[in-house]
């Protein structure tokens, strides 16, 4: 049933099942027997580690962290790193962050002529739609990260670390 609807779930194999034939068993027991669904072909486009490695000196990576004082403040530490070399580019401190200090600080990080291609962040509320449009104009195309995924930008969330300890 399984194969010849491929649209029909467990749930719907096993009221077909009970309705037709009187046979009555549990979706999760349907679920054992039917066909393993094969893993879709991906040779169409490359992995995101494959796109990274390939790709890493044309790439720039940037995160934010806080790091609270000695007197209790917070203070907002944002990192610039090529991925290439794993250098960082730009480092700066600031107690409040807003997407016109940070877009300051990539025209400071990034010389006029540069061979960066790609700008990989995360999809903090810094960084505004303004502020990647800005960045854009600097002949930078912006991947952002997806959702909980700190692997996608794992080169920079690995310096944060670093920072933080």
């Amino acid at each position: 049933m399984a194969t010849e609807n491929p649209l029909w779930g467990e749930e719907r194999i096993a009221s077909e099942l009970l309705l037709k034939t009187g046979i009555e068993l549990s979706p999760r027991t349907v679920r054992k027997y039917m066909p393993r669904k094969k893993p879709k072909d991906r040779r169409g486009s490359q992995r995101w580690s494959t796109f990274v490695r390939n790709h890493a000196k044309a790439i720039v990576a940037c995160d934010f962290t806080t790091a609270v004082t000695a007197r209790f403040q917070v203070l907002s530490i944002f990192v610039i790193m090529e991925i290439g070399s794993r250098r960082i580019l730009h480092a700066n401190v600031t107690a409040h962050p807003t997407a016109e200090w940070t877009l300051r600080q990539f025209r400071e990080a990034l010389p006029w002529e540069h061979d960066y291609r790609w700008l990989i962040h995360d999809r903090d509320s810094i960084f505004s739609s303004a502020l990647d449009d800005a960045i854009e104009a600097m002949q930078l195309t912006v991947l952002k990260t997806p959702f909980r995924a700190p692997l996608a930008n794992a080169f920079c969330e690995r310096v944060i670390g670093t920072l933080r300890r």
